[in-house]
């Protein structure tokens, strides 16, 4: 085989089993990323020629532990070994562990690494970016993406929680269910990044990428199975599934971006939106509201519409408030503003987002929505200049294209009347 694109995406996938799975071996932050990198290093060279293997998984696992207990001989050739089981057959304790697990109802590898990343020894941000980075193997570029940080900032932020595990010696114990409660919200906030990652792909990486949105998901019901009356991660399950049953209408052909509003609702999963709302409205009978539980609402009311012009606009611009009081945030108020622009104009929704210039000064989609309630209001060249601006600040080809449409129709619609706008 000579395209050896397929090793990326398995390795990929695989990461977070193997992981975690490592982790438990080796009990060892860096000797399970080590044993991992070590594994998809000889995967590299064996793949190509013998063919991917059954389970990539089971595979990356298998290798791993083994160069591992390799490096261990090497490192103590000096010094008597322990007995030989200690080092090559962790049955006996695995299965003690599996037993201790299984009777709590806490069974999957991949659900403990993340609960293990997300200690409390370590800030929020930091716990987050750091499972990110281990869990999903996402690269410092993209975590700073997803928390609008810089590259080196974010590096920075890596850096120093895995230096303070290190220097603290952090135990990476499967926490108990005091513990797990305690740490549910970073948890949660972990498992959307990884979902966001996957959903804001590029139109040509989607089908790849899309697997974040389904292990995400995946991950969301592990944590629904674990805390059954929990009305928030009913609401982030939700939010996922029915954000998620959009993903075959979001871009053309060509990879390009498809607005909500000119999607096929046909083409939308009906079985997601089923199940999302079912959760959603099981969610709203526990009567204690959440951001994510919001989020799905509103989410749920683009779902429930059989037209886009059916969308309930005032309904979206409450919820959108609603969330602004329990997470204040610029993107929140941006993204409210677009409802706002429905219920009372662009006007109204251009003296909303002004105020969030500075914040969002690096923001894509800042520039876009500004350029478009600009061309809206007939502020020709304002609306040039801001989405040449997003243009510069897109993320991706499509996101880029998306702008260049708007501009071509503000200059096709110029030529039409005359007016000239400066290129």
């Amino acid at each position: 085989m000579s395209d050896t694109g397929w090793i990326s995406s398995a390795i990929s996938a695989a990461r977070p089993q193997a992981m975690g799975a490592l982790l438990r071996y080796f009990r060892n932050l860096d000797v399970a990323e080590e044993a991992f990198q070590d594994a998809c290093l000889r995967a590299l060279k064996s793949w190509p020629q013998n063919g991917p293997p059954r389970d990539p998984a089971a595979w990356l696992i298998f290798v791993g532990r083994n160069a591992a207990i390799d490096v261990v001989r090497k490192q103590k050739k000096q010094q008597p070994l322990p007995p030989e089981e200690m080092l090559s057959d962790l049955e006996d304790a695995e299965a003690d562990m599996v037993e201790r697990l299984d009777s709590a109802d806490y069974r999957d590898d991949i659900l403990r690494l993340l609960f293990i990343c997300c200690h409390p020894d370590l800030p929020a941000t930091q716990q987050i970016a750091l499972a990110l980075r281990i869990v999903s193997g996402l690269s410092v570029k993209q975590i700073a993406r997803a928390f609008l940080v810089g590259e080196s900032a974010m590096e920075q932020r890596i850096t120093r929680a895995k230096a303070k595990i290190g220097d603290a010696g952090v135990a990476f114990q499967t926490p108990d269910a005091v513990e797990r409660s305690e740490r549910l919200a970073a948890v949660a906030a972990m498992v959307y990044l990884i979902f966001n990652e996957g959903y804001s792909a590029p139109g040509g990486e989607a089908s790849t990428r899309g697997k974040l949105c389904d292990e995400a998901i995946r991950l969301a019901r592990l944590l629904l199975r674990l805390f059954q009356t929990e009305p928030e991660i009913m609401g982030l399950t939700a939010l996922m599934l029915l954000q998620h049953a959009r993903s075959t209408t979001r871009f053309d052909a060509q990879g390009d971006v498809i607005l909500l509003e000119d999607q096929d609702r046909s083409q939308w999963n009906r079985s997601m939106i089923v199940e999302g709302l079912a959760l959603m409205d099981k969610a709203i009978r526990h009567r204690r509201p959440g951001a994510y539980q919001a989020q799905a609402a509103i989410a749920a009311l683009h779902a429930r519409a059989a037209k886009a012009e059916d969308t309930d606009w005032a309904q979206i611009d409450l919820l959108y408030g609603a969330l602004e009081q329990m997470q204040p945030s610029p993107v929140i108020t941006l993204n409210r503003a677009v409802a706002v622009s429905k219920v009372r104009g662009a006007e109204a929704a251009l003296e909303m987002i002004e105020p969030l210039a500075d914040r969002l000064s690096g923001y894509f989609h800042f520039f876009g929505l500004k350029g478009g309630l600009l061309m809206q209001l007939g502020s020709d060249e304002e609306a040039r200049v801001a989405f040449d601006r997003a243009i510069a600040l897109a993320n991706t080809p499509a996101e880029a294209a998306h702008i260049r449409m708007h501009l071509d129709r503000l200059m096709k619609d110029n030529a039409k009347t005359g007016k000239i706008v400066a290129r």
